[in-house]
């Protein structure tokens, strides 16, 4: 049973443990997650920086040699020469033929880091430039990053998902329209940005946590970033506690977090002057490490 800072149980879905609370007052606790499975499959094979393809009774790890078109099309950089490449051929155009699997991982050193694993069977075809014309510029820089080998494009005719121990079928169609979190792909550079450089922040986002659960914590870390909020874990020596900190709107990209983040500090320093009356300041650590990020690009330091 998670423990809920009004007293009460609560579950959430999407965080990065087997349950978790929402813990901001002043913001609708009921708020549509859009962390849903779709979102999740997508978000995941977005951001994964490898996966696992299987032909048959053949599996191989490709580290950086996959991207994901707008409609969820996957394409796998695969040199045509290889005998990965060589199955590849004789798998094409068979429906259903070829696997790809990924983990998402909570981006911080952590216990029980598994989010989410993701599976996809489709078909394997080569890469057909014409799909090109409806990319965006980013789908279209993702595949110039791929090494200089064959393009093959797996068309998802069945996906799967596995998160908190239930394993569940995502629709095609609905995965197809989905769209990866917006946060995904720079969530695992800006929550150990957040834990090594900027722990003065941790310390004041901390306050919007139960002090009754984090007497008993030896640590708090972000776990978690997403369009909705930003996930604390409070760490003890018999298991851990997520919390959702949500933002008062979904943000639509990184620009947005500062925004997020100043007004969940608000609250915090709120919430601190109620315990503690006096001047409403909060007394934090110093950030560990000095901010080697523009105010741009890091999100904390315009706060």
């Amino acid at each position: 049973m998670v423990f809920h800072p009004a007293g009460r149980p609560a579950a959430l879905e999407g965080t990065a443990s087997a349950s978790a609370t929402n813990a901001t007052a002043g913001v609708p606790a009921c708020a549509v997650l859009t962390d849903s499975g779709p979102v999740t499959a997508r978000s995941a094979l977005s951001a994964a920086p490898s996966l696992r393809l299987g032909l048959g009774d053949t599996a191989v790890d490709l580290m950086g040699a996959h991207a994901v078109l707008p409609d969820g099309t996957v394409i796998l950089a695969v040199d045509a020469m290889t005998r990965t490449g060589g199955l590849l051929v004789a798998a094409r155009g068979r429906p259903g033929a070829v696997r790809l699997d990924v983990t998402q991982l909570v981006p911080v050193a952590t216990r029980s880091r598994v989010r989410a694993k993701v599976w996809v069977m489709g078909t394997a075809h080569r890469f057909d430039p014409v799909s090109l014309d409806s990319c965006d510029g980013d789908a279209v820089m993702s595949l110039l990053d791929l090494p200089p080998v064959a393009l093959w494009a797996v068309e998802p005719v069945e996906v799967g998902l596995l998160r908190n121990l239930d394993e569940a079928n995502v629709s095609v169609s609905a995965y197809r329209a989905a769209r990866p979190d917006p946060l995904a792909t720079v969530e695992a550079v800006y929550l150990p940005h957040l834990a090594l450089q900027h722990s003065d922040v941790l310390d004041q986002l901390t306050a919007l946590i139960d002090p009754v659960l984090t007497a008993r914590s030896t640590r708090v870390i972000p776990v978690a970033v997403d369009a909705d909020g930003i996930v604390l874990r409070a760490e003890a020596v018999g298991g851990h506690t997520d919390v959702r900190l949500p933002f008062a709107s979904p943000v639509t990209g990184w620009a947005g977090v500062a925004g997020g983040l100043r007004m969940l500090l608000a609250e915090a320093e709120r919430r601190n002057a109620v315990r503690s009356p006096g001047p409403a300041t909060i007394a934090g650590r110093p950030p560990t490490v000095i901010c080697d990020l523009p105010a741009a690009c890091c999100g904390v330091a315009s706060v």
